[in-house]
């Protein structure tokens, strides 16, 4: 009998992490990080429930940190094996990796002189720059749809899961002996609606599935009346004389925002407004982007070379990248007409932070929330409609608009997810992951009312067998 124990993102949204024990062996689905609280405080409090140098393999869903975002401590204390993605999420963890390293060991620094000037002990680093770059040459880039053969009772196919570049649905062929089963871990399905993406893939059979259930309680606003919406913002901040602040994932959400943007731009609507994106990371991972236009959504594709060629970022005249810490701060200087997008998406951290503490308290700015904001982050609080926040050690009182585009979401909607399970042609059991609790719950009742699938909602640490 094979073992699965649900260590992560297990009535929680974050923190994907999920042990399968088959065969004497254990493999690791997903190793990510939960997201709210500061980058120290995040590593900190993550302990394995495992030993990572019995681990003999590790399989990620897609590069995104609550995914991947603790491979580089796994190394550090002591995984040896391989890690297998696709070759669009290894493009996109050296990135991703290597800038939550340094903004960790950045934010390490400046706590330890803190802590020295207070006589306290200091704090030992969970993870360094070398264990990014060990963790890196243990990836290996596989391509869709190409089944392989791992650790001898163990095939892994990848499948399109159309949530980013390189995102995919994870299908394992388990043996034990004669005996075989299919596992297959949804990851995070996209959008079909979103731009840029394929439509996620659909799986016949499968004896246990992990389902994400982010926004199971509820489908997504039509995409054209999103766009509508995001227009009209548009032109009430140009009424107002202010300026926009997008907080987004450099991963995926920044790249849909930059096509639309585009769109708008060739429509006449930016004649008056110029676009920043401020984020180093948002431009390595728009370069990077280009570099797979033939993965990406092929009318999408056709648009943009129609206009600049294979370039993303060419797509949109007016658009500055501020790569620079000087470039970001001479932006706070602009008192109308600016659209100013970075990270990070749910305001844990990044240059977003800074440009609110500008602005917040601005009632002209209009801040546009364009991807779910987890409980206990900077971005839910405002979304929830906080008054005043402390930030950078001040308080701030909170006069700026705010927006959410639901539509620009990254992950399939209540429908898309309920006809996603439907799809299969067996009845394999059904576990949701990824959700929070009041989210999964409502989930539940819809698979079994609109297609009597009977699913359950496993608890952190509990185990099944199969």
């Amino acid at each position: 009998m094979r073992k699965l124990r649900f260590l992560g993102a297990a009535q929680e949204v974050t923190g994907s992490c999920y042990l399968l024990e088959n065969a004497g062996k254990k493999i690791l689905l997903d190793c990510g990080i939960h997201q709210g609280g500061d980058a120290i405080e995040r590593i900190t409090k993550e302990q394995f429930k495992f030993y990572p140098n019995e681990i003999d393999a590790v399989i990620v869903s897609h590069a995104h940190l609550d995914h991947s975002g603790l491979l580089p401590k796994l190394v550090h204390e002591g995984y040896k094996g391989p890690i297998y993605c696709t070759t669009g999420t290894q493009h996109l963890l050296k990135i991703l990796l290597e800038d939550a390293v340094s903004i960790y060991l950045r934010d390490l620094e400046h706590e330890n002189i803190r802590r020295e000037r207070a006589g306290k002990k200091t704090m030992t680093e969970e993870y360094n720059l070398d264990d990014v770059t060990a963790t890196l040459r243990l990836c290996q880039g596989l391509d869709y749809e190409k089944p392989r053969t791992l650790l001898e009772n163990l095939t892994l196919t990848f499948h399109d899961a159309g949530h980013i570049l390189g995102s995919s649905i994870v299908e394992l062929q388990v043996r034990d002996g004669a005996d075989e089963k299919t596992l297959v871990f949804s990851g995070d399905l996209g959008n079909p609606d979103a731009s840029l993406m394929r439509p996620f893939k659909f799986i016949d059979k499968a004896d246990v599935v992990l389902m994400e259930s982010t926004y199971g309680d509820r489908n997504h606003r039509c995409f054209s009346e999103t766009l509508d919406e995001f227009r009209a913002i548009l032109k009430q901040a140009e009424l107002d004389g202010g300026n926009i602040l997008i907080p987004s994932f450099a991963v995926g959400r920044t790249q849909e925002l930059l096509f639309h943007l585009g769109q708008f731009y060739h429509e006449g609507l930016l004649d008056h407004w110029h676009v920043f994106l401020d984020s180093p990371m948002g431009k390595a991972v728009t370069d990077v982007y280009s570099l797979y236009l033939q993965d990406l959504d092929n009318e999408d594709v056709a648009q943009i070379r129609a206009k600049h060629g294979d370039s993303l970022a060419s797509f949109l005249p007016n658009l500055t990248i501020s790569e620079s810490v000087e470039e970001s701060m001479a932006i706070n200087n602009i008192k109308k007409g600016a659209i100013i997008i970075a990270g990070s998406g749910m305001c844990t951290g990044g240059r977003i932070r800074h440009h609110f503490k500008h602005r917040l308290w601005l009632a002209n700015t209009h801040i546009v929330f364009v991807g779910f904001q987890a409980n206990g982050t900077l971005g839910r609080i405002l979304v929830d409609g906080l008054k005043h926040v402390k930030m950078f050690g001040q308080q701030i009182i909170i006069k700026a608009q705010i927006h959410t585009l639901g539509g620009f979401s990254a992950h399939a909607g209540q429908k898309d997810l309920l006809n996603w399970a439907a799809h299969f042609s067996n009845q394999p059991r059904f576990y949701l992951v990824h959700g929070e609790t009041k989210t999964m719950d409502i989930l539940c009742d819809a698979l079994a009312t609109e297609h009597h699938i009977k699913a359950e909602i496993p608890a952190q640490m509990s185990a099944i067998q199969f």
